[in-house]
C-alpha cells in the first residue's frame, strides 16, 4: 500500500492527525504530487478548516489543472458555504476535466436549484439517479425539480421510487402528497401526509397540508 492509500485508509477510520501527518510526508517526498495536496485538502476539510483547505485544492490545480477530483473537493466547500455560484463553476470544472461521476452531476444540479435554475439542474439531476439508481437523495431532489417544474406525473415516478428505497423518507411522503394534491387527489394525497406523519409526527408541512386539504372537503 502506497502512502496516498494508507493516508486515505487513516481518514476512513477517523485517524486524521495520522492522516494529516501521511500526506504530509508525501508532499515533502514528491512536492509535485498534485493527489497528496488533494487528500491534505479533504483532511483539513474534515476537521472544518475550510479555508486552508481550499489552499490545497488549489495548489493541486496549479500543479495539474486536469485534476477533476479538487475541482469537486472545492466545490463541496463552497456550497457548504453557501457560496453557490462559485461552488457551480467548480463542479462544472470537474464534469469538463472527466469527473462523470454521479455524486459531481448530484451537486451540480443541487447548486443550479440554490441559485433557482431548476430547468438547467434537471438533466444533471436525472443523470445521476442514471448512474446511481440506490441514491435516494438524488432521487428524492430529482424528484423534487420535477415537482417545482409542475412535471407532476414524472414527480411522482421518481418521488414512489424514492420511498421505496427508503421507506421511513417523510419529506417524500409529504411531496408526494403535495403532487396528488396538485393532482386533485385528495385521498392520496391525505394518505401521503398521514405516512409522514407517522415517520415524523411533528412534520409540521405535512400537518399543514392535511388540515387544509381536510377543511376543504
Amino acid at each position: 500500500m502506497d502512502k496516498n492509500q494508507l493516508g486515505v485508509q487513516y481518514m476512513q477510520e477517523g485517524k486524521w492527525e495520522e492522516a494529516a501527518k501521511i500526506f504530509n510526508e508525501v508532499i515533502e517526498e514528491n512536492p509535485s504530487d498534485p493527489i497528496a495536496y488533494i487528500n491534505f485538502g479533504n483532511v483539513l476539510s474534515a476537521v472544518g478548516d475550510d479555508e486552508k483547505a481550499l489552499k490545497f485544492y488549489e495548489k493541486a490545480i496549479e500543479l495539474d489543472e486536469n485534476t477533476a477530483a479538487a475541482y469537486y473537493s472545492a466545490g463541496n466547500i463552497y456550497f457548504s458555504n453557501d457560496q453557490f455560484e462559485q461552488a457551480n463553476k467548480m463542479f462544472e470544472m470537474a464534469m469538463k476535466k472527466g469527473l462523470q461521476t454521479s455524486d459531481n452531476y448530484f451537486m451540480l444540479g443541487l447548486t443550479l436549484v440554490q441559485l433557482d435554475q431548476g430547468k438547467f439542474a434537471l438533466p444533471y439531476l436525472q443523470r445521476s439517479v442514471e448512474l446511481n439508481e440506490e441514491d435516494v437523495e438524488a432521487r428524492f431532489q430529482y424528484g423534487l425539480c420535477l415537482a417545482q417544474l409542475e412535471l407532476i406525473d414524472e414527480a411522482i415516478v421518481q418521488l414512489e421510487k424514492c420511498v421505496e428505497l427508503d421507506q421511513q423518507h417523510a419529506d417524500a411522503y409529504y411531496n408526494l402528497g403535495v403532487s396528488y394534491a396538485f393532482k386533485e387527489d385528495a385521498p392520496k394525497a391525505i394518505a401521503m401526509f398521514d405516512k409522514a406523519l407517522e415517520i415524523q409526527p411533528d412534520h409540521l408541512l405535512a400537518g399543514h397540508a392535511k388540515k387544509l386539504i381536510e377543511s376543504a372537503k
